[in-house]
């Protein structure tokens, strides 16, 4: 479960927010000692954090540009002001996104998830369960466990973990191993599942790629 530090000094509104991340899968934390808040930014383990800019005694470009000189945690600017200028600095101090209030909770929550998979993406590393995929290493890893995948291995384990919950057809699989659309024998793809699921087996996985006859394969 992904953690969000808010940063934002209207109780109603930090409440608000809580809840809402809340209810869409998020742990919410939120900053409401405000003379210790570059020691909260220092210490929190966040994976995002949502900061307004106008608080009690500083501003949150302040903390954001003072913030980045060591951290690289997503940040996303909240604030009620609508002029470009305070956009362009929020951005040019490292703010990920900026989101003017009032905002649709909708669309702020796409904001949070678009700024979180982009920053999977640079660190390579993601999550599927308690089992840590790491695309740098070409690896699994469970605790002390870790297993390493082959290239291919790893490209098709992508690929249905981006697509997790659908179907991902063997042509599709085929498509991403060998970058084209012509056909090819799939008696290595075969090969390449049934390596994956006994690896995935190992860290008690045994039933995380579920086949779906005349169509592909699902990861559970």
């Amino acid at each position: 479960m992904k953690k969000i530090l808010i940063v934002e000094d209207d109780q109603v509104l930090r409440e608000q927010l809580m809840h809402l991340l809340e209810n869409s899968g998020y742990e919410a934390m939120g900053v409401t000692c405000f003379e210790t808040v570059k020691e909260q930014l220092e210490n929190t383990d966040a994976d995002l954090i949502l900061m307004d800019i106008n608080l009690p005694g500083t501003n949150g470009e302040a903390l954001l540009q003072e913030y980045r000189k060591k951290h690289e945690t997503p940040v996303i600017m909240l604030t009620s002001r609508t002029g470009e200028m305070d956009e362009v600095l929020s951005m040019s101090y490292g703010a990920d996104d900026y989101v003017t209030k009032p905002y649709n909770p909708t669309i702020l929550l796409l904001r949070i998830s678009a700024v979180l998979k982009r920053a999977v993406k640079t660190e390579g590393v993601q999550m599927y369960g308690d089992i840590e995929v790491s695309t740098v290493k070409g690896s699994l890893t469970r605790g002390a466990q870790e297993v390493v995948l082959t290239k291919n291995e790893m490209i098709i384990f992508q690929l249905m973990l981006d697509r997790r919950g659908e179907i991902v057809t063997r042509d599709e699989l085929m498509t991403a191993l060998w970058d084209n659309d012509e056909f090819v024998n799939d008696n290595a793809l075969t090969v390449n599942i049934s390596r994956l699921r006994t690896k995935l087996a190992e860290l008690g996985a045994d039933k995380a790629i579920e086949t779906r006859k005349k169509q592909g394969y699902q990861l559970l």
